[in-house]
């Protein structure tokens, strides 16, 4: 039976009247925290329970939302080897929709090996930040291989991927400043503008026209600007129009930054990313932003683009300055991945005729995938959280993985499952999912 439309997280009252009744028959705890009683000192005369927290609290309706409606958790589940575009869960073979791993090189034989020979040499931890424990080789190869790809003078690497973009943004611009970004920007890119106080505004999903008017109606006020978008957007598999951005960026006098970390490796004739696929100059871009942890088979995030920009980072950069260094066989292995991309460029190109063979085939079994423009990112949109949490186990008991996303992640009119292509899947792999998830579309949707 299919939820009623406007409810909800797609939950009937009966079902939300059954949360409440639940949350308030918890033993020792009331549906509602009970407001702090001070003595004639101000104090209380009790501790802090975590259990009254917002957060804690919302995770418990979501549970026991799960639970009146038989929703098994389709998260965390445990993988017991490499997860690339086959999987083993509890004993059983799966093909797999839920991984980065969109170039099949984390068990790449040079990858590997490259891990273990800065194992064997460095050890497992660079122990300290990179200032204060000083350099290792492998750092030093892993940036000159990323500004060889982007085509860029320099490049730093970071431990974290979101940290690369809260770190940067919130570090570059102040309360003087603007930063414009597309309004499904990723949570760290939204989170870096926040943390830096600059006044934020978003403008309509990729829309230059609306990114226009944005600024003509607050860029006179600003010290300085950024406009922030994405290479690929991780949700719904669509690239920008980069050149008129760079217009843009350059009419309005604002810098222009990518976040490549799902089209690196994946966008592009030999997968160098947007500005290949876009046909615009690397340096028309002031800021490149990419992670490790999807194409290149490691972990972390980067940063690149010219000599005094990386400069900047390395000495003012919180997550840089004040992180421990990338491991270093995370650094040797992300570089021999780059490596191997230069040099095998039919990688992405099969990704991309995988991904445009999954677009098409979903289509057929007439599947709303939304912009996705056939890459390495899938949705199949199904319009509620309990429908895509539902489908994702359905799925999975036919031996199939993938991911649902449910609001918050994304409204509950756009809740749906997110298909992670790769090089490796097969088409008959690729033909099964789309079939396997229109027929059980059809009949949870009964």
């Amino acid at each position: 039976m299919s939820p009623r439309r406007g409810s909800l997280f797609g939950l009937d009252a009966g079902v939300k009247a059954g949360v409440i009744a639940a949350m308030r028959a918890r033993p020792g705890r009331s549906a509602e925290p009970a407001p702090h009683r001070l003595d004639d000192e101000g104090r209380t005369s009790s501790r802090p329970d975590l259990r009254d927290h917002p957060l804690y609290r919302e995770l418990l309706v979501q549970k026991l939302a799960a639970d009146r409606l038989d929703i098994a958790n389709p998260f965390f589940r445990v993988h017991e080897r490499a997860a690339g575009h086959r999987t083993t869960i509890a004993g059983r073979d799966y093909v797999n929709f839920a991984s980065y791993n969109y170039l099949d090189l984390v068990e790449h034989p040079a990858v590997v090996g490259a891990a273990r020979t800065a194992i064997d040499t460095f050890g497992t931890s660079a122990s300290a930040s990179r200032p204060v424990g000083g350099e290792r080789p492998v750092h030093a190869a892993l940036e000159a291989a990323i500004a060889r790809l982007h085509g860029t003078e320099a490049a730093v690497a970071f431990v974290s991927g979101h940290g690369t973009n809260v770190s940067v943004l919130g570090k570059l611009f102040g309360p003087r400043d603007l930063i414009v970004h597309d309004a499904l920007a990723h949570n760290s890119i939204q989170v870096g503008a926040q943390l830096s106080g600059a006044a934020r505004r978003a403008f309509a999903h990729n829309d230059p026209a609306s990114c226009e008017a944005v600024l003509r109606s607050y860029r006179g006020r600003a010290e300085r600007a950024i406009i922030v978008v994405e290479g690929l957007y991780s949700m719904d598999g669509d690239t920008p129009d980069l050149a008129a951005f760079v217009a843009l960026a350059r009419r309005f006098d604002a810098f222009l930054m990518v976040d490549e970390a799902h089209s690196v490796g994946t966008v592009g004739a030999t997968g160098r990313g947007v500005a290949e696929h876009a046909g615009v100059a690397p340096a028309e871009v002031d800021i490149w932003m990419g992670t490790l942890s999807k194409s290149f088979a490691g972990c972390g995030g980067y940063v690149a683009g010219s000599s005094v920009l990386v400069d900047m980072l390395k000495f003012a950069a919180p997550g840089f300055l004040y992180s421990v260094g990338m491991p270093p066989p995370v650094a040797a292995a992300s570089t021999a991945a780059i490596e191997i991309l230069e040099a095998e460029p039919e990688r992405p190109r099969r990704l991309q005729a995988n991904g445009r063979a999954f677009v098409d085939s979903a289509k057929a079994h007439d599947l709303d995938v939304g912009r996705s423009e056939g890459f390495n990112v899938v949705p199949v949109i199904v319009k509620s959280s309990v429908l895509a949490a539902r489908l994702s186990n359905w799925l999975f008991e036919r031996g199939v993985n993938v991911q649902p996303i449910l609001y918050p992640a994304v409204e509950e009119k756009a809740a749906r499952l997110r298909f992670f292509v790769t090089c490796a899947h097969t088409p008959a792999e690729l033909e099964r999912a789309a079939a396997l998830t229109a027929e059980g579309l059809r009949l949870l949707r009964r």
